[in-house]
């Protein structure tokens, strides 16, 4: 495919920023992924966030929680569409390899991203 997957971070606060921010120092691939935050919007006003992110584009989105404004957002648009897969509870581990694996499809990428983000979780 010739089109380089997106992913898009949607999350409360700065949490997106900073996630994202983390994810790229790590990898040293930049311009892979967009951060929306919820801050100074409401419901529509996040939707338009959202879809001015994912802009027509093969993306994966990820969201902060597995409710809430955040992620009724982006189901709004985006459940139905193809080209577009939606993962919660982001964290740093999934982001990482999400940018280390650019060439797959949404739905490989979410899959990837929803192990690598499982797997990463653990008590020590």
């Amino acid at each position: 495919m010739s089109e380089r997957l997106q992913g898009i971070v949607v999350a409360h606060g700065t949490v997106a920023s900073a996630l994202i921010d983390a994810a790229e120092q790590i990898t040293g691939t930049r311009g892979a992924l967009t951060p929306v935050t919820n801050t100074n919007c409401d419901r529509g006003g996040l939707e338009a966030r959202v879809d001015e992110a994912v802009a027509g584009r093969r993306a994966v989105v990820f969201v902060d929680l597995a409710a809430g404004s955040c992620l009724v957002a982006v189901l709004h648009n985006f459940r139905e569409n193809p080209d577009v897969r939606v993962v919660t509870g982001v964290n740093l581990a999934m982001l990482v390899d999400f940018l280390f694996h650019l060439e797959l499809s949404p739905e490989e990428a979410a899959a990837r991203a929803e192990t690598s983000g499982l797997r990463a979780i653990r008590r020590p």
